[in-house]
Parts: C-alpha cells; structure tokens; sequence
C-alpha cells in the first residue's frame, strides 16, 4: 500500500517552547502538553517569571502558536505587572513571620544564621537583622535553609495543637516551594505546606495549619468542614483576605526551586 508523504513539521513534543511578538516585544512560552488538557490555556507564573501554555495531546503547534498570538497582548500585560524578584543576599529585606528583615553578611561567625534587632529602616522604627554567617556565595542557600527550619517547626507546633483539639493527627508534614496552594491534605493523612508560609504573618500560617489540619476530619469544603476550621481559629476571613492581597509576593524573594 503507498505510504502517505512523510510530516517532516517538527511535533510539540520536540520543542519545548515558542515565541510570540507584540508591539514591539517578543515573548517566549514554555510549552506543556497533556492528555488532561481539553483546552489551550495560558497562565503567567509569578514565581519563576514565565509563561506556560498548556495544550491537549492532539493539539498542533500551529494552533498552539495561533493561541499565543491572539493572546500576546494579555501576556505583556501580564509579565510587566510581575512583581521585582528579590534574591537572598546581603542588603535585601525578607520577611519573617510578617516583619521585613534586613540580609547582613556576617563571615566571622561561622555557621550560623540568627536574628538580631537592628538599625533605622525608612518607614518603621528600626528593621531587624537576618545576620549570615557564610562564604558569599553561600548566603542565598543559608537564608533558605534557615527559613525552612523555622517554617518547619512553627508549623509543626501549629498542627500539633491544632490536631490535638480536633482528636486527630496527620501521618506526615511535608515542607515544598510551591507556586499553586499553600497547604494540602492526602487523603492518608499526609499534610504538606508551602515554607513560604513563614514570611507571612503568623496567624496566616496558623490559619493554614488549621484548615488542612480541619481536612483530617472532612475531605472537602463542606459546612461541617468550615465549622471544624472556625473551633480552631477566628482568623479565617483575615487570613484569606491577606493571601489574596499579599500571597503572591512571597514567591519573589529567592531562587525558587524547579
């Protein structure tokens, strides 16, 4: 039987990007493919400062491209509203547990990261010290890792007591850096968290802890779901309103992991 001629157009499997042009500027997007899409979708992650189309298994790169284009003003728009990204070195401010801190290099302690109360900050009475101590080029990584631990223990304390009052408890907490949801709940009981939540207030995070720590009992949002989130915390309607307002900008401090 005669074959049909050869498609020598490259697949959207073997390229994993494009690039769109709009007023001027030129955009490039991060394909993704998967048989769960039934749609071409677009989304602009603040985290890592890119842009991803998401496309069905069947979808051709032609259309792919004909989507991004009609779309290439939105992503402009989009990307220039990307909040600065801040890393972690000496001079930047962090926040911790809700209050900006100021990066110090300190090389003659070894080891260690601490906080300490520090000088004026304009705005405010006086900004407290992250103070590093580390080779340079190692100060980003010691400022993650100290920031982890404490988002580890402060949530590990908050579930505890939050589990305790509920009369349940979760098998496992996990730690990520995700760019989605601050918290989720397995259905084997595993509980896992953003570490950002550390930068935030504290009665965000002890919000957080309590709402997956209330999905032990109901696994959905239900009625009984939100009471059981109410008899552990009053903040639920402050916190929610602080991560819609403010939950976003905790992704740019740091290299986010990929």
């Amino acid at each position: 039987m005669p074959r049909l001629p050869r498609n020598n157009a490259p697949r959207v499997s073997d390229i994993a990007y494009l690039d769109v042009s709009h007023a001027g500027e030129t955009y490039r997007i991060n394909l993704r493919r998967t048989a769960a899409a039934r749609r071409f979708t677009l989304r602009v992650r603040a985290a890592t400062q890119d842009v991803v189309l998401t496309m069905p298994a069947r979808g051709s790169l032609g259309e792919a491209k004909a989507f991004a284009g009609r779309h290439a003003a939105w992503i402009g728009a989009k990307l220039r509203r990307l909040p600065e990204m801040i890393p972690f070195e000496p001079g930047a401010f962090v926040p911790v547990r809700g209050t900006l801190h100021r990066i110090i290099h300190c090389p003659a302690t070894r080891g260690r990261v601490w906080i300490e109360d520090g000088g004026p900050m304009p705005g405010s009475d006086a900004a407290p010290l992250l103070c590093v101590s580390a080779e340079a080029p190692f100060v980003p990584r010691r400022v993650r890792d100290f920031l982890v631990k404490e988002a580890r223990r402060d949530i590990a304390a908050a579930v505890a007591s939050h589990t305790k009052r509920l009369g349940v408890g979760p098998r496992k907490i996990t730690l990520r850096d995700t760019t989605s949801r601050w918290g989720s709940c397995s259905s084997s009981g595993s509980l896992s968290f953003s570490w950002r939540l550390i930068m935030a207030p504290r009665f965000v995070l002890d919000y957080l802890a309590a709402h997956e720590a209330a999905h032990l009992l109901h696994m959905n949002h239900s009625s009984a779901f939100w009471a059981a989130v109410a008899r552990l915390t009053a903040d639920t309607a402050r916190a929610e309103a602080w991560l819609k307002a403010h939950g976003s900008g905790l992704l740019r401090f740091g290299a986010q992991e990929a």
